[in-house]
């Protein structure tokens, strides 16, 4: 059962976003959960729609950045200009500094303006010629990705994808969604009549009561026995690290807001952890990420305590 006005926000997004309401409700989490989130999947499946969605639902300050092999890092964190008249350099805000960064097909630019963004996204502030500057509250980036197959791709080092919450695919629409899809109205026309349905005030009260959901003793042993599997298995390279853990409770916590709940449960877990751990372990066998299965499996290795 959904709250109110997390309902009203499904609702609402997914006149938009069509047949895709689960990935919607992940997506809510992440950012519930303060969470930065990567949609990967190809090109024309809605995923810059639906971060437009989302920044005009919540009422954030919104910025695109389209990332080309020749974006530089000063074209997303800001530069500092010379000025004449007080002979001193000021410093000219880039789009970082707004309260959600679509950082469009991020994995096109080079490695070097990929980590431009290591700082915001992990401390939310950024150090410019010795200078900290904090980035507004909220502050969310939301990154899509071409699959790294395709021509013209960097692929993303662990440290940024670690800065990830979730991971996301949209996939191809149903026939019925994708129907009424071709029948309606384009989805800029409707974006542009959509209004605000939770202010950025009424976000961050949202995330104060996602993290202070009661999560028990027994959900915490659950959680690290999942840790421990990952790190165990001679399946995977490595195993989910601390920040992986601490990311997953409050994911939970955030998927049990949306249900309506004061308290997180297992099920909870095991909804959000197969886009919090699938970008973060490589499989020993060939060392790409896992898939579906392979994380399915593991949930099923580690029984509930």
């Amino acid at each position: 059962m959904l709250t109110p006005r997390i309902e009203r926000l499904v609702a609402t997004a997914s006149e938009i976003i069509l047949g895709k309401e689960y990935e919607l409700q992940l997506a809510l989490s992440c950012l519930l959960a303060r969470g930065h989130l990567l949609i990967e999947d190809v090109p024309g499946t809605g995923k810059t729609t639906l971060a437009h969605t989302l920044a005009r639902l919540l009422g954030l300050q919104y910025q695109r950045v389209q990332f080309t092999s020749d974006l530089l890092p000063a074209d997303i964190l800001g530069v500092s200009v010379f000025d004449r008249e007080s002979s001193t350099f000021q410093f000219r805000p880039g789009p970082v500094f707004a309260q959600l960064i679509l950082a469009d097909e991020i994995n096109r630019a080079t490695p070097k303006t990929q980590s431009a963004l290591l700082e915001a996204m992990e401390e939310r502030q950024v150090t410019s010629d010795g200078q900290t500057l904090p980035l507004p509250e909220p502050f969310f980036v939301i990154a899509t990705q071409n699959p790294s197959y395709q021509i013209g791709t960097f692929p993303l080092p662990e440290s940024q994808l670690d800065r990830f919450l979730l991971r996301i695919r949209l996939g191809y629409p149903d026939r019925a969604a994708e129907r009424e899809l071709l029948q309606g109205q384009d989805r800029r026309t409707l974006l542009e009549s959509v209004e605000a349905v939770v202010s950025p005030v009424e976000l961050l009260e949202l995330q104060d009561v996602a993290s202070m959901l009661i999560v028990s003793d027994r959900l915490i042993d659950y959680a690290q026995a999942l840790l421990a599997a990952t790190r165990q298995s001679p399946e995977f390279v490595t195993g989910l690290s601390p920040r992986a853990g601490l990311g997953l409770i409050a994911a939970a916590r955030a998927w049990a807001l949306i249900e309506g709940r004061d308290h997180v449960l297992p099920e909870d877990v095991q909804r959000v952890f197969p886009y919090l751990a699938g970008h973060r372990l490589r499989l020993a066998s060939d060392g790409r990420m896992p898939g579906p299965d392979d994380l399915t499996r593991l949930l099923r290795s580690v029984a509930v305590i």
